[in-house]
């Protein structure tokens, strides 16, 4: 579950639409586990949805109102008209509703997984703004942050949640993953993911065997470096 090296919204607009697809696959197959594996750890009760499926992107409709077919994959540009249109009857209703807080996520959400990142958080940053101690929200627009390159500013709102709600194993989940994955920091991911699996003793046996194996990886990585740091200094 490596993260992701550069989101896609830094994607040239002249790419080829193959290429536009191909990013789009790369950043929700390889990317930041935020999205499937921390929407699973909302609801422990609920069986752990494969990675497989829950990675692969939706087939946005065309203008003729058919599916895109993979010779045809929608550019970045195409994209953003598609979430541009899709979005403007909720962009309608907050004229007269600026400070609702559901329909600004909504909205959010649209740009999200369209990969307009920047416009994504812009809209969940309003929809903080009005609903401040909602930790859901601090979570997706930490996620829009990090795609859109604003690696802090992600690790921000994920403290801003922990401050509200300090167990909450998404928000935990997500920091271990921003901490080892932008900042190269394996000790503070096993300490995130080593509180999640403390102060969350609902989770499933699926999702703990998750977390457990990107521990074990991060523990070997370190026991890797120590080994050649080591070797060298003899």
């Amino acid at each position: 579950m490596a993260n992701e090296p550069t989101t896609a919204s830094t994607a040239s607009p002249s790419l080829q639409s193959t290429q536009v697809y191909a990013i789009a696959v790369f950043c929700l197959m390889l990317g930041l586990a935020i999205g499937f594996l921390s929407r699973g750890l909302q609801s422990p009760v609920s069986p752990a949805q494969p990675v497989a499926n829950a990675s692969r992107p939706s087939v946005p409709r065309s203008a003729t109102g058919g599916q895109h077919t993979p010779s045809h994959m929608p550019s970045l540009d195409e994209m953003r008209q598609m979430a541009d249109k899709q979005a403007a009857p909720l962009l309608e209703k907050l004229k007269n509703d600026p400070r609702n807080s559901v329909l600004l996520m909504q909205v959010g959400a649209i740009y999200h997984t369209t990969h307009q990142f920047k416009e994504a958080a812009a809209y969940y940053g309003k929809a903080v703004e009005v609903d401040p101690r909602n930790v859901a929200l601090h979570t997706k627009l930490a996620s829009s942050l990090y795609r859109a390159g604003d690696v802090d500013g992600a690790i921000a709102q994920l403290n801003r949640a922990l401050s509200y709600e300090p167990n909450d194993a998404n928000s935990l989940f997500d920091l271990g993953m921003i901490r080892l994955q932008a900042k190269g920091d394996g000790k503070g991911a096993l300490a995130a993911w080593q509180k999640l699996l403390k102060t969350n003793p609902q989770l499933s046996a699926d999702r703990k065997a998750t977390v457990q194996k990107l521990m074990a990886d991060v523990l070997t990585t370190l026991g890797d470096q120590r080994g050649i740091k080591g070797a060298r200094q003899q």
